[in-house]
């Protein structure tokens, strides 16, 4: 019988402790989805520009703008109107002012784009692509609130300041008008901007606070008119003009510092949300 041919390789035999067997290297897990993902760190503010410059893209829409623009010049026509009238009274330009422009047209047009400023990468599934960046979740939530204040400020605003000239109640009423207006717009962008990071239906769930909280339920008394942004505003426009109105029962620096304060607290919010973000 022929022998077998010796085994081809190294002889098997005991292993070399002097050089032992040394696993590879063990693949990185998947980040999980509301952390950064990893790669070069984007820094805080370079991510807000970043973000800033997605949000406020898509933003920018013909007919968004259109629609709000019209609404916003209710205002000053209403305004105009009242001026004309010699029998009209300060307590009217105010009165104008608080139920239709800060009850309103301020609401509604920071409730269409703070909802849209993360809502809508969310529905179209963009917002995935700045997952994919190593960044931190609090700029994405500034950048989004941002790109909403650099819009709904002059498209809402400068009607509604305009409006305020245009009654004929003075300069105070033009002054209370700029203040209410831009700690009431910082505020309403803030709460919109988490509902859009937290609800599906956003806009549905912004209506309903600002039509059945803020216009009715808040109405009931001064102490649940103190849970709604409206009655700040209203407590600025009566500081300054010295008109009465109802539930406005704050302190001019009550009716500043309270919606700032809400504004910083729903973005943090808003940034806390987005890193427990599940994003497909």
């Amino acid at each position: 019988m022929n022998a077998l041919p010796p085994p081809s390789g190294p002889p098997m035999g005991p292993a070399d402790p002097a050089n032992p067997v040394r696993p590879g290297p063990v693949p990185p897990r998947p980040a999980p989805s509301g952390s950064p993902s990893p790669g070069r760190h984007v820094g805080r503010w370079a991510a807000t520009a970043l973000v800033y410059r997605v949000v406020r893209r898509q933003l920018f829409s013909r007919g968004r703008l259109l629609a709000l623009g019209l609404l916003a010049l209710l205002v000053p026509v209403a305004a105009a109107a009242l001026g004309a009238n010699d029998s009209a009274s300060v307590r009217d330009g105010v009165g104008l002012i608080a139920n239709l422009g800060f009850a309103v047209v301020v609401p509604i047009i920071s409730l269409v784009f703070g909802t849209a400023a993360i809502g809508d990468l969310r529905e179209d599934k963009t917002l995935v692509y700045l997952w994919l960046r190593p960044l931190d979740r609090w700029p994405i939530a500034l950048g989004a609130w941002l790109a909403a204040l650099t819009i709904v400020a002059p498209l809402s605003l400068v009607p509604v300041v305009v409006a305020a000239a245009l009654t004929g109640a003075g300069n105070g009423l033009v002054g209370a008008t700029l203040l209410a207006g831009v700690v009431a717009v910082a505020a309403y962008l803030a709460v919109f901007t988490l509902f859009g990071t937290v609800f599906r239906r956003a806009t549905v769930w912004g209506l309903a606070y600002i039509l059945i909280w803020e216009g009715f339920i808040a109405s009931g008394g001064t102490g649940v008119a103190r849970f709604a942004l409206r009655s700040y505003t209203r407590a600025v426009l009566r500081e300054i003009t010295d008109v009465r109105l109802r539930l406005a029962d704050h302190s001019l620096v009550v009716g500043v510092v309270v919606p700032l304060v809400v504004a910083v607290a729903f973005l943090a919010l808003t940034a806390r949300r987005l890193g427990r973000l599940d994003v497909d």
